[in-house]
């Protein structure tokens, strides 16, 4: 059964990292390498901090590298956007601070926290310790269980990260737009969904369950999403392409901004929910946080309020669209 959590809140902790125990977990794969991993990790030692590493290896369940979690005063996750949910999905609930590095590609959870992406701003993340305490979705497919922090997605969000996983290499996070402008007809289905017990059904090009709601450059996907009210933001793809969705970006950056009314309907239905199942008529690949998995629809999203405490200078508005 899982916890009760306390209610989802800002936490503030110790200035000083001497004798502070912390557990770097990292994936030597993401992103391009360039990353300031190791001069972030001397200046916690400079600063007194007893810091033990592991890398992350092929075929190694990531419960294995945090199961004495609760001996260290915090964690540091580095790689991408994956590698960070899966790890705060291995420790939820264990109350231990993470912070999101980032060394992926787009690093949108580290994006949605407001994190600096130099050693130095990182490390004074680490000395201010304030968190806040946010969920993280858990979904299961076919038995099993994985979280994501960001969002997961069947249909064209998908088909968009497939294509892009060859084109990172050269062009990093601009991979995911180019990707997206091919999307020039992607495939409609009709799609099967139980939403809090509720069943909907609507045709379209894909799904989106959010539970973080900003893009690249801390775009706001679409308004009114917030990663500690307890509810996914559920995305309903109705749009012909990716491409038609900008103009449901621009009125998202005026919602954010309070520049008045949307100008553009149509394109997407949002809905709020706490359990999401989501089949379709043409089986999708689906995806969270970034990583393609072979596993199609049918899958179950389910929120974990509270679940995670990341490490950041953000305050709880900050990090809502």
């Amino acid at each position: 059964m899982t916890p009760t959590p306390p209610t989802p809140s800002s936490e503030p902790g110790s200035t000083s990292l001497a004798g502070k125990r912390v557990l770097v977990v990292f994936n030597p794969k993401s992103g391009s390498g360039d990353s300031e991993l190791p001069e972030f990790i001397q200046l916690l030692r400079d600063a007194g901090a007893d810091v033990t590493e592991r890398e992350l290896q092929k075929d190694t369940p990531m419960t294995d590298y945090v199961g004495d979690i609760d001996t260290f005063a915090y964690l540091v996750g580095a790689g991408g956007d994956g590698t960070v949910s899966s790890l705060a999905y291995a420790t939820r609930y264990r109350n231990v601070p993470m912070l999101a590095f980032p060394a992926g590609t787009a690093n949108l959870i580290a994006q949605n926290l407001d994190l600096p992406t130099d050693a130095a701003g990182l490390m004074k993340v680490m000395q201010e310790g304030h968190s806040l305490r946010l969920d993280m979705g858990e979904v299961e497919v076919k038995g099993e269980t994985s979280g994501f922090c960001m969002l997961a997605g069947a249909g064209a969000d998908a088909t968009m990260i497939k294509d892009s996983e060859e084109l990172k290499g050269r062009f990093g996070a601009m991979a995911y737009v180019m990707s997206a402008m091919k999307q020039i007809n992607p495939k409609k289905t009709t799609f099967h969904l139980t939403i809090d017990g509720e069943k909907r059904e609507f045709e379209g090009i894909g799904v989106m369950i959010a539970n973080f709601g900003m893009a690249n450059y801390r775009l706001p996907i679409t308004s009114d999403i917030s990663p500690s009210d307890g509810r996914f933001t559920v995305i309903l793809m109705k749009a012909g392409n990716l491409v038609r969705f900008l103009p449901n970006l621009i009125d998202s950056v005026r919602a954010k901004l309070n520049l008045g009314d949307p100008m553009f309907s149509g394109n997407l239905e949002t809905l709020e929910a706490r359990r999401v199942t989501v089949d379709a008529t043409d089986p999708f690949p689906l995806q969270y946080d970034g990583e393609l998995h072979v596993e199609t629809t049918p899958f179950e999203a389910r929120i974990l309020p509270g679940a995670v405490r990341f490490l950041t200078t953000a305050k709880k508005d900050d990090v809502e669209t």
